[in-house]
């Protein structure tokens, strides 16, 4: 490698000035005594100027949403397959000894039923009293409070916008989908950002949270969940 190429190679770590003292006195010394590699130099710099004035990019404002729908969905892809490769080893593996089985087990039943019957005619049966409780139904998300006012209404009472909230079970929105009702581009970002700071008590089934889905309507400046 010739000491132009060499010279060339490091002027991007010279830019950043991440090149010991001595290389840096070498590589400013051989700009001045070389054109080519000069000019090659200042062509670097001003490709660096360039970008310093385009500043940092703006993040957009549904950002952190968007990426909790793709978390979400590739958990759920996850354990889509999951269960299809569980399925598969259930065919190979358990599903032919179950039906070689079968035959046998079958007559097992068979004879313990008979023999279950035959005793239960000449034992008197004990009185059963009902013990179990009743289990709590499920419950279904419902909204706490949004630290978020939109600056415009969402929807309106001849035209209200109407979604299906899907809440995880810490009681945060994962993603939405809209039923009805007229959404353009700034009602979407107004959702967008009122839903990202919405929290909700998450669904409960057997008294343990789980994710859920909830109804919303937007009329005006009414919000019903």
């Amino acid at each position: 490698m010739s000491a132009c190429s060499q010279i060339q190679h490091q002027f991007s770590r010279y830019l950043d000035g991440d090149v010991p003292g001595t290389r840096m006195l070498e590589i400013a010394s051989h700009l001045e005594r070389c054109a080519d590699c000069a000019r090659e130099f200042a062509g670097w710099q001003q490709s660096q100027a360039l970008l310093s004035t385009l500043g940092p990019t703006k993040v957009p404002e549904d950002l952190a949403l968007r990426l909790r729908v793709a978390i979400s969905q590739e958990s759920r892809n996850s354990a889509r397959e999951r269960l299809s490769r569980f399925h598969i080893r259930w065919e190979n593996t358990f599903q032919p000894f179950l039906l070689r089985a079968a035959a046998g087990f079958a007559s097992a039943i068979f004879l313990v039923g008979t023999a279950a019957m035959l005793i239960g005619t000449f034992a008197s049966p004990e009185e059963v009293e009902a013990r179990d409780q009743p289990l709590e139904s499920s419950t279904a998300p419902r909204l706490l409070y949004s630290s978020f006012q939109p600056a415009d209404a969402i929807g309106d009472h001849n035209n209200p916008v109407v979604l299906q909230v899907f809440v995880d079970g810490h009681g945060r929105v994962y993603d939405y989908k809209v039923l009805s009702g007229q959404v353009d581009v700034k009602t979407r970002q107004s959702i967008d950002n009122l839903l990202l700071f919405s929290v909700f008590t998450p669904a409960h089934s057997f008294d343990q949270p789980v994710r859920g889905t909830t109804v919303m309507s937007f009329s005006g400046i009414s919000v019903k969940g």
